[in-house]
C-alpha cells in the first residue's frame, strides 16, 4: 500500500483572529480529486513545554484550573512563545522559572509534538531540565493561580495510571524524558 498523501490547500482566510488565535477556512482537495470548501483549522502560537526533575529526582508539576476542561489539572510547565522573539529553549526556562519558582541552568530537547494535528496548527516543543533548583519569583499572568507540586517519577507513573495527570502534552513528555533519563543510564531510573 502507498504511503497517503498531503492534501492541497487551494484557498485560506482567516475567519476569526485575536491576540490569542486565528481561525482559518481552507478550502482543499485531497489526492482522491474530493474538494473539501470548509475544512476549518485553528491557528496558535508554538508551545514550550519543560520536564523539570530536581537533583533529588523528583519532577516539579504545577496544579491549576483549565476553562477547557472546567476542572483543575496537574501538568508539566507550559506556555506559548513568539519564535521570532525567543527560542523555544529560553522559551520553556522562562515558563519554568514564571509558573513554578525554579531556575534551570540548560535543557535538552526532546522532540516536538503535535496535539492536535486535525484541527490545530501549533507545536510543542519539549525539554528536559535536569537540577532544577528553587529561587522564588514566580510571575504569574493575570489568568494563572498555580500550586508547585513535586513528584517522584514512581509517584508520577502512578498519577498517570489513576488519571491525576490527564493532560496529553504532559504524558507525552514525560514519556520522552523518562526514556532518555534511562538511556542515559540514571541510577533512579534503571533500579
Amino acid at each position: 500500500m502507498a504511503a497517503p498523501s498531503p492534501w492541497q490547500r487551494v484557498r485560506s482566510h482567516p475567519v476569526f483572529t485575536n491576540h490569542w488565535l486565528t481561525v482559518r477556512q481552507d478550502t482543499v482537495t485531497l489526492p482522491n480529486g474530493a474538494c473539501i470548501d470548509d475544512y476549518f483549522l485553528v491557528e496558535l502560537p508554538p508551545v514550550a513545554l519543560i520536564m523539570p526533575m530536581t537533583s533529588w529526582g523528583e519532577v516539579v508539576f504545577v496544579r491549576q484550573y483549565r476553562h477547557a476542561a472546567a476542572q483543575v489539572m496537574l501538568e508539566l510547565p507550559a506556555g506559548n512563545f513568539d519564535p521570532r522573539k525567543e527560542s523555544a529553549a529560553s522559551a520553556a526556562m522562562r515558563e519554568l522559572q514564571e509558573e513554578t519558582g525554579y531556575q534551570a541552568v540548560q535543557v535538552e530537547p526532546l522532540g516536538i509534538l503535535f496535539d492536535n494535528p486535525v484541527k490545530c496548527t501549533y507545536e510543542t516543543h519539549v525539554f528536559l531540565a535536569q537540577n532544577v533548583v528553587p529561587i522564588g519569583g514566580q510571575a504569574w499572568d493575570v489568568t494563572e493561580e498555580i500550586e508547585v507540586v513535586l513528584l517522584s517519577l514512581n509517584d508520577v507513573s502512578q498519577a498517570i495510571t489513576d488519571g491525576q495527570i490527564a493532560v496529553s502534552g504532559s504524558i507525552a513528555a514525560l514519556h520522552l524524558g523518562i526514556q532518555h533519563l534511562r538511556a542515559s543510564s540514571m541510577p533512579q531510573i534503571n533500579s
